[in-house]
């Protein structure tokens, strides 16, 4: 026998996820493994002898190259004889300067780090996150890829994704061949977009370097650290090969980050049995040793394997919080698909997004998830809309703005055509007409049409291994009449010269104005302090292009326009004969002339009254002016039939049965979602009423009930009844209406319909 319930629940999508119990002994733990070692540092002549329970003369590679070059051995015994807690503390107090917890940081060894991260509950993380983040201003990266590698769909692609604000863009190649017409599409639609977007090409480290070095890309994070020795052996790296291709990179101008995260040394076989959060406690610091400015960490493409045991969300977080207490700028993860289920994706997502980092994800999909190159995406170009809600429900910065769609479409086009001059004038295979209209309405690469997959090979390995630079495409954009985009290409060139972008955390503002950790340093202390959203970047974050003018929506709402249909007979008494009345709102038929669910008024009251005159009673129709409460307009009304019965009506289309002896809030029945009511229920509506008049058994109405009716119509609700309150009148008396004779065009509308008596009569 099976719970019904527990058969649906299996179903979901967060029981299509792995749950593992932990495995210390292969490293499947996130925070505490037994395995740890204990925090412990001893230094002699300036030198660190011991650390971590390990002595020099037995330390691996990536301790020997931690206690050279990671740790501040001036600040260490100061910052290891510092209780773990009171240093998680100095994280949270607002009262500490960032300038003061980033000094000690640089003293704790890779255990010490975890047991401060192990004091800390995820809200007190997130504290962290804001006080100790490395930039001001937070920021966004995006994935520009597709699955055909066109080089037209990924400049109109990086058009708009800088449009949208993102301040780095990267893509890469599924065939490596392709990978410098990626590079050159990229840079040339980015800076379309917006002057001086970071943009890089993720493929093999000597591929990347020539990349670079040709002036094609100006950034790049695919520097892998490793946590043990073993993993660096089989990586085919050590630290000391690591910082000398990040100097590599830095004396070309180009600003690198190296990316680690939790559960890497656990799939490749090498944790050691240690906690990832202490393993990736150690890449960090291996990082910072090797001078990098900054880490791509949050799991990254291992998401899931945390994810899969207890605290691993949590674990995520810590390391990122350790990467901003070693003062590195953070694009902390979210990129790769972390869930099935979208309430627990988004749930990782606010532990950085409400805080703030300098990358909130380390590539948003900017591009529909199938063309994603970087294995799928957690959030993609269909999930902007709810990024740009988030960001205006919370006031929140994530990174991105809204645009709409005549301007993206606007700048996609000149991306593509600017490209296009480029391949013409550069002797690359021809962009087509057909190519540069596919690619400014595209959604994907499916709505591209097929390329000579040879001949653009041939091309890119012409640009890799000749002599043409960035400046060959600075000429021949400006050559074609697109001097705006060649100025900011060769201004890209200029930057890395002049070397301001390569200080931690730094990107590119207006007019090429470098916010880093020098020019732009975080300064949150509290309340009224640090990065603030506000000004022309809280209009640009509230500016939805589907949210619209409320104002507006009362002049679709009156009956003006048209000819009135009710008059005023006279001060309403209380019937003397049995009979139904409709008691309507003080709007209804005149400031709003439909219910919400777009019924005119005149057929609802028709189609009430048919109900009614078919029971054999009679109907009168009484306007209350004093309330606009659905409740108390059919009690009012109730007062005044004769027979003790009636139906109110707001003019949203909100409707009750009342009766004379019930206080106003009890009724004989409810319809209270109004777009789920049709004529025909209006229609019984007046059935029940008159068979409640009559005294006999009325069956309760089943009306159809959308829990989402609250969530889709509350404004429109909202407004129309703010317009019918104000539409009344405190101090006035009900008064009889009368309905006029239909114009042709009523009748027209309503031929199926009996006319509704303007007075009591069967």
């Amino acid at each position: 026998m099976r719970s019904k319930r527990f058969e649906r629940s299996a179903e979901r999508p967060i029981n299509k996820e792995t749950f593992i119990q932990p495995w210390p002994e292969v490293g499947l733990a996130t925070t505490f493994s037994p395995f740890d070692p204990k925090p412990g540092i001893t230094i002699r002549d300036g030198a660190i002898t011991e650390m971590d329970g390990v002595r020099c003369e037995d330390f691996d590679l990536v301790e020997r190259f931690i206690a050279r070059h990671a740790l501040d051995t001036t600040v260490a015994p100061r910052a290891m004889a510092t209780p773990s807690c009171d240093i998680a503390r100095m994280i949270v107090d607002i009262n500490v300067p960032r300038a003061a917890v980033l000094e000690l940081a640089g003293g704790c060894s890779p255990a010490k780090m975890v047991e401060v991260i192990n004091q800390m509950n995820v809200l007190e993380m997130m504290m962290g996150l804001a006080k100790m983040r490395t930039r001001r201003t937070p920021a966004n990266q995006a994935h520009v890829t597709n699955r055909k590698e066109h080089p037209a769909l990924l400049a109109a692609d990086a058009a708009e994704a800088a449009l949208r604000g993102f301040a780095e863009i990267e893509t890469t190649a599924a065939v490596s061949r392709y990978a410098p017409f990626n590079a050159l599409a990229l840079m040339v639609g980015s800076q379309t977009g917006r002057p001086g977007v970071l943009t890089q090409c993720a493929v093999e480290e000597a591929t990347n370097l020539r990349l670079g070095f040709k002036g094609l890309t100006s950034y790049s994070e695919t520097l892998s650290v490793y946590a043990t020795e073993r993993a660096f052996v089989d990586g085919d790296d050590t630290p000391w090969s690591k910082a000398f291709l990040a100097a590599a990179y830095a004396s070309r101008g180009i600003k690198t980050r190296f990316t680690s995260g939790a559960g890497a040394p656990a799939l490749m076989g090498h944790a050691e049995g240690r906690s990832m959060l202490y393993l990736e406690a150690r890449s960090l610091l291996a990082t910072r040793a090797a001078g990098s400015q900054g880490s791509q960490n949050g799991s990254i493409s291992c998401i899931a394997l945390p994810e899969s045991l207890p605290d691993g969300v949590r674990a995520v977080l810590g390391e990122n919080l350790i990467a901003m207490l070693l003062g590195m700028e953070v694009a902390s993860g979210n990129d790769a698909l972390a869930s099935h289920s979208d309430i627990r994706k988004a749930a990782k997502l606010m532990l950085q997004f409400i805080p703030g980092t300098d990358f909130i994800t380390s590539g948003y999909g900017a591009i529909p998830r199938p063309d994603n190159m970087f294995g799928g995406g957690n959030f993609d170009v269909s999930e902007m809309d709810d990024w740009h809600v988030l960001q205006r429900d919370m006031r929140v910065d994530g990174g991105i703005r809204p645009v709409g769609e005549t301007r993206a479409l606007e700048v996609r086009e000149r991306a593509v055509r600017a490209l296009q001059s480029v391949f013409a004038t550069l002797g690359f295979p021809a962009i087509t007409e057909e190519e540069v209209l596919a690619a400014t309405t595209a959604y994907d690469s499916d709505d591209m049409p097929d390329r000579d997959r040879l001949a653009d090979i041939e091309g890119a390995q012409r640009l890799l291994d000749g002599s043409m630079t960035a400046l060959d495409v600075v000429r021949a954009l400006d050559a074609a009449g697109f001097d705006d985009i060649a100025r900011s290409v060769l201004e890209m060139q200029r930057q890395r010269v002049i070397g301001d972008y390569l200080q931690p955390a730094a990107i590119f503002g207006d007019d090429f104005k470098v916010l880093s950790a020098l020019t732009d340093p975080n300064d949150y202390q509290g309340p009224g302090t640090g990065y603030r959203v506000e000004g022309e970047r809280w209009a640009a974050i509230q500016n939805l292009p589907q949210a619209w003018d409320p104002r507006t929506y009362g002049e679709q709402l009156g009956a003006a326009s048209g000819e009135p249909w009710l008059e005023e007979i006279g001060p309403a008494r209380t019937g003397a004969q049995p009979e139904v009345v409709i008691a309507v709102g003080p709007a209804f038929g005149a400031a709003i002339d439909r219910t919400i669910g777009g019924l005119p008024h005149r057929e609802v009251l028709n189609a009430i009254a048919s109900g009614v005159r078919k029971q054999g009673m009679p109907v009168r129709i009484v306007r209350i002016h004093h309330t606009s409460d659905c409740a108390f307009i059919g009690h009012a009304g109730a007062q005044l039939s004769g027979s003790g019965i009636a139906i109110g009506i707001q003019s949203k289309g909100t409707t009750v049965i009342h009766r004379r002896d019930l206080v106003p809030l009890e009724n004989l029945e409810l319809f209270a979602q109004a777009p789920n009511i049709d004529l025909e229920t209006y229609r019984l509506i007046g059935r029940n009423a008159a068979l409640h008049a009559l005294g006999r058994p009325a069956a309760p109405i089943p009306v159809r009930s959308d829990n989402t009716v609250r969530l889709r119509l509350i404004v429109q609700t909202t407004l129309l009844h703010l317009r019918e309150t104000q539409c009344v009148q405190r101090d006035r008396e009900p008064t009889d209406l009368g309905m006029m004779p239909a114009s042709a065009a009523d009748e027209l509308a309503a031929a199926s319909l009996p006319e509704a008596s303007a007075v009591t009569g069967p």
